[in-house]
Order: structure tokens, then sequence, then C-alpha cells
């Protein structure tokens, strides 16, 4: 089970030029926000990653805006963890188990996952807060990551698991943030 002191988050590359191409783009900044929200409540890291933003732009604003200690890292290879910052800052972190999210589900969310599972972390890919172009291209992505072993979840299951019991203390602020 993931817990708050055993988990870390990773946002992948949602940023203002992919993100204006992506399939329901409006509800993955209003379920990455919610996730976002939640996290931070929970005291839960948080890992910012940006494919290219010279060409690809910044993180979309009102998500680098409520993540606490923003600084993201760039990187240009598809997979997270084919950056050497990026496997750094998750080894400084000594937590093993990611919750994922970003875009695009079938290319950067997948290798990502994929090879994080190679590297003995449990894996939860939050399904609500994932995109690509197309629908298909999704789907392909979340089935491709299940065939890996990777838990698909959604924020408010990934959320309600962290907390683990309505008397956490954060539970009226994490309800709070998913409303």
């Amino acid at each position: 089970m993931f817990q708050t002191d055993n988990s870390i988050a990773v946002m992948v590359d949602i940023q203002e030029k992919l993100v204006s191409v992506m399939h329901e783009r409006e509800k993955l900044i209003t379920q990455s926000l919610r996730l976002i929200k939640g996290l931070a409540v929970l005291d839960v890291p948080i890992l910012c990653t940006e494919q290219l933003p010279d060409k690809l732009g910044p993180s979309v604003a009102e998500l680098s805006a409520a993540l606490p200690d923003f600084t993201p890292i760039t990187k240009s290879t598809f997979s997270c963890c084919g950056e050497p910052k990026f496997m750094d800052a998750l080894a400084a972190h000594g937590r093993t188990n990611v919750i994922l999210f970003g875009i695009e589900t079938h290319v950067c969310v997948f290798q990502t996952a994929a090879q994080l599972i190679e590297q003995g972390c449990s894996v939860q890919v939050i399904g609500d807060c994932t995109s690509s172009r197309s629908p298909a291209n999704i789907e392909t992505g979340l089935n491709r990551v299940m065939y890996q072993g990777v838990d698909v979840s959604s924020v408010e299951s990934t959320l309600f698991e962290l907390m683990g019991d309505a008397t956490h203390p954060s539970f009226k602020a994490v309800l709070s943030a998913v409303k």
C-alpha cells in the first residue's frame, strides 16, 4: 500500500504547448491540480519534469503555482529515468512508491513507469491525470503500463489510500482539495 511516508509523486511534462493539444486538457489540468493539492496537504514530495521547455514551453502555470518548491527537471529523454538529475532527485528522497501523472500517456508516462518498475519501484499511474492527443493513445498507454505491473488509479483513490483512515488528521483538508 502506498502511504504518505513511503511515496513520492512525479508530474511528467504537463507543459503549456503540449497540453494545448491533449485530449480533454481541461480535465487533465483540473484533476492534476486536485492531486497536487491533496499531495501537498499530505506532505508527499512531488517532482516535476519538463520535456525540452525551450521548445514546448514551461509547465502549466496553474499547476506550477500549486507545487511546493517548484523546481522542474529538464529532460530530453522520453522516460524521466533517462535523465540523471531526475534519478538523483528520486534517490535523494529514498522513496520507492511512485505516483505518476502527466503526458503523454503512451510515451513519457509509459516509458517512465516501465523503467521505474525495472528499478524495483512500485508505481501507480493516475489515469484521470494523464492524457495524450487521442483517446486511443491514452488507452494504449494505460494498457501498456498495466501489462508492466503498474496499478492504474485515480486522484481520489490514491489520496484516500495514502490516508488509510477517515480519522487521518488531514482528511478534511484532502476532502476539500478533491471537491
